[in-house]
């Protein structure tokens, strides 16, 4: 069966998601205040929802608001929702945070934990595990190579900071580069030959290193995904945020199932969140910039 034939289907089923979503009743919103969130496009708006939704579902469960999710096309979008209000509360990336906050002044208050427990984590080049002539980082001299969103932190700023910074290399070594949209789509795209290497956060790498993806740098640390808010939603909001993740322990077995049908990205915990966090992201866009690479 072609694709074709499966698009009709499927985004049937994905409407149907969304439909149940936004037909709440009247009755049960009063009941419960709504707050929206969303969260930047790591993944295809499918998968999205199937990572997200679990989380929206805990929320509302543990406290007396009821989340609903609003998903965005690209990263740009979520700072649109954030400034025009159309949500909330966002998970966004380090680089997009700066942007929000510049502009219209959002709030970090919570940061995922890895899965040794600290608030980081990595991206990852990968290449298809047949290619032998693509080893380490300088052996990308001359090939092609794909990264994920501009705005991106993990497909885009950390890894043009480490080509610069730590591989001696610039974006005019490659034979060909392009940013595509999502972190998976890059993935694919490596394994199906029309990149020679491409940069993923490392949750994504790791999803796809067993279909024939092969690791050969990863950066230095980068700071949690932040969880934001506008600066005008209400204490009480922030605090029942705060108090229902923060509770949550990844080695408690009754938590783990909870937490096990989230996204890999905050599914061990989480940590407060403060603006000085990010300064680090901040470096890397100056950093660049001075070497003449825009990232925003």
């Amino acid at each position: 069966m072609s694709f074709r034939c499966l698009t009709f289907p499927l985004l049937f089923i994905v409407l149907l998601f969304f439909s149940a979503d936004l037909e709440v009743s009247a009755k049960d919103k009063a009941a419960k205040g709504v707050v929206h969130f969303s969260a930047i496009t790591l993944y295809h708006p499918i998968v999205m929802y199937q990572r997200y939704q679990p989380l929206m579902d805990y929320l509302t469960k543990n406290t007396q608001y009821r989340f609903e999710l609003r998903l965005s096309q690209d990263y740009r979008d979520i700072i649109k929702f954030l400034k025009n209000d159309k949500v909330q509360v966002a998970l966004l990336g380090g680089v997009t945070y700066t942007v929000a906050k510049k502009e219209f002044g959002v709030v970090p208050i919570l940061r995922p934990l890895g899965e040794d427990g600290k608030p980081f984590y990595r991206c990852v080049f990968v290449t298809r595990e047949t290619n032998k002539k693509i080893n380490t980082l300088f052996d990308l001299k001359g090939k092609s190579i794909a990264f994920a969103s501009k705005l991106s932190t993990s497909g885009n700023l950390a890894p043009l900071y480490h080509i610069y910074s730590k591989g001696g290399l610039k974006l005019g070594d490659f034979s060909r580069y392009e940013n595509l949209k999502y972190h998976d789509s890059v993935a694919r795209e490596v394994l199906r030959g029309n990149f020679d290497a491409g940069a993923v956060i490392d949750s994504v790498a790791n999803k796809f290193k067993n279909r024939g993806l092969k690791i050969i740098s990863v950066t230095d640390p980068i700071p949690g995904l932040p969880i934001v808010v506008r600066a005008d939603v209400p204490d009480e909001v922030v605090n029942a945020i705060k108090k229902a993740l923060l509770a949550l322990d990844y080695n408690n077995p009754e938590h783990r199932k909870i937490m096990e049908q989230w996204d890999e990205e905050f599914r061990y915990g989480f940590a407060e969140a403060q603006d000085s966090d990010y300064d680090s992201i901040r470096k890397m866009i100056d950093y660049l910039g001075e070497k003449g690479v825009k990232i925003q």
